[in-house]
């Protein structure tokens, strides 16, 4: 690779870093073809871009985004796949369902960058499967502004009803 090739790939994965909010990074060695293969098809469908990277080109792009990521930069050893996502959550549950459904240990989450938050290591998979995406905590939101709005209406309706049955049973009742 030419010079001016890696000078290349570092703009674009600069790029790619800057209009990211949700990066995973991860290990997919050791994966057979057919398996990997399958691990991209489950990708495209999530929503979710896969490239595989080479660690130097990857670190160099870190330190030139306006981005700070941490213990990132540190854990660029061996093979290197880098995951995009829009949702935070969304990589987390992708490796841990394909985890689940190819008997593996892999893909091996390395670490991640959610909306400036920063993960090392395999064992904050579960933090990030418990992630909250934007449109779930939205939809919390929404519930809890819902449910006072529904109990005084639920209480006005009810009270119509006695209302009604007790000036209907006083025009019934004989004088």
């Amino acid at each position: 690779m030419t010079r001016e090739e890696k000078f290349q790939v570092i703009e674009d994965l600069t790029s790619q870093l800057e209009d990211n909010g949700v990066i995973y990074i991860a290990d997919i060695s050791g994966l057979d073809a057919a398996t990997t293969s399958n691990l991209r098809r489950a990708c495209f469908k999530a929503g979710i871009k896969l490239s595989v990277v080479k660690n130097t080109l990857l670190e160099k792009a870190m330190e030139k985004s306006e981005k700070d990521f941490g213990e990132l930069p540190t854990i660029l050893k061996g093979n290197t796949s880098v995951l995009y996502s829009e949702v935070g959550n969304a990589p987390a549950k992708l490796i841990k369902e394909f985890r689940k459904s190819a008997k593996s240990e892999k893909p091996l989450l390395k670490g991640a960058y959610v909306e400036e938050a920063v993960y090392v290591g395999d064992n904050q998979l579960e933090a990030l499967v418990s992630i909250k995406s934007k449109d779930e905590v939205i939809g919390d939101i929404i519930t809890l502004l819902q449910s006072p709005a529904k109990n005084v209406v639920s209480a006005l309706q009810s009270g119509g009803q006695k209302l009604s049955g007790i000036v209907k049973t006083l025009s019934e009742r004989p004088e």
